[in-house]
């Protein structure tokens, strides 16, 4: 028993992926199955979608810059106002190396008029800098993923049932397994960093990017941290005060490192007690910047090592997989591609591993 042929499958459970999937569907007219479990109901967060990042290229804020306001209406439109608000986040670091790219940062976000103060180190706390990026966008994932799936469905993407599998081939394409039926699928994508690691054939690893274990600690009730997002540079630690006054942090590191990381992070004044806990795989790349495409042309799409701002690359990234991305979307995804030399990288980020 065969059906009709699909375009596109789409394995990933973050917004981006959903985002990519809808927009196949919605806006590009592409046939699309998306694999993708819920995550803001049954799990303890492990990222979050910020509009801002310590970014230094010139490029990327612009596309940044460009494209918020076509996200922020799709997600509007999706998930309504309470998918999304308004903060003001701080990045801060205390290496040398983490300090200079904050006076960088400061300098991409003033020359692309988005308000950057820095934060005074009496808040910070001793041998530390800051930086204050204002008005950003964040998503609130427990509102939007419930409206992403209606707008999936409304759309007609396909979304992997009980029973069925998909078996991705070593050379981008797949097969939808459902009972007797045997549907064939154009091109697989891999959007998140479980669906790479879930899918991606070993002997086509990009050496670009590489495993290692991270964790989210969910605290009960403390006081006030400095922002209601704080981004340490040097160790990647991620900080969200929730409206109960929690605090979820995320970032590298097995649970015991991680933990006492926080302790020291949040100092004596910030007591707190852990309300839940939890470890995973995460993927980055060498040179901190993302990675897209295929392994020397062929195999899945991976989309890697976006951080917070992924979900808001979803628009550019559609129109780049049906081929009609605009020419400076083309060159910036074409800069970045997966099997892109280790070193030297021509668009390293903040966090780059020498």
């Amino acid at each position: 028993m065969t059906e009709a042929p699909i375009d596109f499958a789409i394995i990933g459970s973050t917004p981006l992926a959903r985002l990519v999937a809808g927009l196949l569907a919605s806006v590009h007219g592409k046939s699309v199955v998306f694999s993708g479990e819920s995550q803001s109901g049954y799990r303890l967060p492990r990222g979050i979608d910020l509009s801002v990042a310590p970014l230094t290229r010139p490029e990327t804020w612009a596309l940044l810059k460009t494209g918020l306001p076509e996200t922020l209406k799709l997600i509007s439109r999706i998930g309504g106002r309470g998918a999304w608000s308004r903060v003001d986040p701080v990045f801060f670091a205390s290496t040398a190396a983490g300090k200079e790219a904050l006076v960088h940062v400061r300098y991409m976000a003033l020359a692309f008029g988005h308000g950057a103060e820095p934060v005074p180190a009496s808040l910070l706390g001793s041998g530390r800098e800051g930086l204050l990026l204002r008005d950003a966008v964040l998503l609130h994932r427990p509102t939007l993923e419930p409206g992403l799936d209606r707008w999936l469905t409304q759309h007609k993407v396909r979304r992997l049932g009980d029973g069925e599998r998909l078996d991705v081939r070593a050379d981008g394409s797949a097969q939808l397994v459902s009972g007797d039926a045997r549907i064939e699928i154009g091109q697989t994508v891999l959007a998140d960093h479980a669906a790479i690691i879930g899918h991606m054939p070993a002997a086509q690893w990009p050496a670009l990017l590489t495993r290692q274990v991270a964790s989210t600690i969910f605290t009960e009730p403390t006081q006030a941290i400095i922002a209601p997002v704080a981004c340490q540079l040097d160790s990647g630690l991620t900080l969200v005060q929730r409206q109960d006054r929690g605090i979820t942090a995320m970032g590298p590191g097995a649970i015991d490192p991680f933990a006492a990381a926080l302790g020291e992070l949040l100092g004596p004044t910030h007591t707190f007690r852990q309300a839940g806990q939890s470890s995973y795989a995460i993927l980055t790349t060498s040179d901190a910047a993302p990675a897209v495409g295929r392994i020397n042309g062929g195999g899945p799409d991976v989309l890697a090592g976006f951080g917070s701002t992924g979900a808001f690359f979803a628009p550019l990234i559609a129109r780049w997989l049906s081929g009609i991305a605009a020419p400076a979307e083309s060159a910036w995804l074409g800069a970045r591609l997966v099997d892109r030399a280790t070193a030297p990288s021509s668009v390293a980020e903040v966090g780059a591993k020498p």
